[in-house]
């Protein structure tokens, strides 16, 4: 048990913001925090930058000194790895002396499932979903608002402003949705198409709430967009042909919010996450000291 003695460190990070957490060797949690973003495809300088600042914070909280944390075996978890050269890349320019990156998919996926088998749905600014069975891990989705990243919060949030922006042209009908949307950019063509210049995932995602809101009150965009979205992720399902055994779980700020939509052949195998993704980079970490 030796080489369980001391700390970790467990890092998740993603485009709404990043959390730190230092665990003792017997899992007690001496220290959280919190900072920015940490997508390392939309920003990776500022995701350096808030994944210290996280760090920092983290060490103050359990009232350890920043330079024996970053000798601590640690394990980060972040959107936007996209392969084991990205993750060597971005540990390489951490002051972290013993350190491994990963996407947040494997760190969600193990925080969730531990060891148990079956599927992840995690939704939140970007969204992935996962299949675990036995020593075999895959993912689908996780591409990115550019080229995936279906039912997300991001995704929401731009096609429910490509959706106002159909009804400022007169081409489809308006909704309290729309007409609530085009207020917030003073039903100016203008202030919209400058918020799309340079919105980030998070940007967009901050109307995903107003979707699900206005969903509520059978608003028909709201509805229809959120629909949309629960297709996507039942043909995930559906294409990992679950065994009887396998549960799913779904996280993120949206997960729980989709679960109403989706299909009821899925709807039984639905439980409860076990544990985060911090937990998940937590668990890693341990690893690291396993494997010393």
């Amino acid at each position: 048990m030796a080489k369980r003695a001391g700390f970790v460190i467990g890092i998740d990070g993603g485009g709404s913001g990043c959390r730190a957490a230092i665990s003792a060797a017997d899992g007690t949690i001496v220290g959280t925090s919190s900072a920015g973003p940490a997508n390392v495809t939309t920003d990776p300088d500022h995701a350096i930058r808030n994944i210290l600042t996280a760090l920092e914070a983290a060490a103050d909280a359990a009232d350890l000194p920043f330079d024996a944390v970053l000798s601590m075996p640690a394990h980060l978890g972040l959107a936007g790895i996209v392969s084991e050269e990205d993750g060597q890349k971005l540990a390489d320019q951490l002051p972290l002396s013993s350190c491994r990156v990963s996407d947040d998919q494997l760190t969600s996926t193990i925080g969730a499932l531990k060891d148990r088998e079956g599927a992840l749905i995690a939704v939140g600014t970007g969204s992935f979903v996962a299949h675990k069975r036995g020593t075999v891990y895959r993912t689908l989705g996780g591409w990115g608002l550019q080229l995936g990243d279906q039912a997300s919060g991001a995704w929401l949030g731009r096609n429910a402003l490509q959706r106002s922006a159909m009804v400022a042209d007169g081409l489809q009908k308006s909704s309290p949705l729309v007409e609530r949307l085009l207020t917030r950019f003073g039903n100016d063509a203008g202030q919209m198409i400058a918020f799309a210049k340079t919105a980030a995932p998070a940007d967009y995602a901050q109307f995903a709430p107003l979707v699900f809101d206005a969903a509520d009150t059978d608003d028909p965009h709201a509805v229809s967009l959120i629909a949309e979205g629960a297709t996507y992720l039942n043909n995930c399902l559906d294409s990992l042909a679950l065994n009887e055994h396998e549960i799913i779980c779904m996280t993120g700020g949206l997960g729980r919010l989709y679960a109403p939509w989706i299909n009821a052949a899925h709807q039984s195998r639905l439980a409860e996450p076990l544990g985060t993704a911090l937990d998940g980079a937590l668990h890693l970490a341990r690893q690291i000291v396993d494997a010393s």
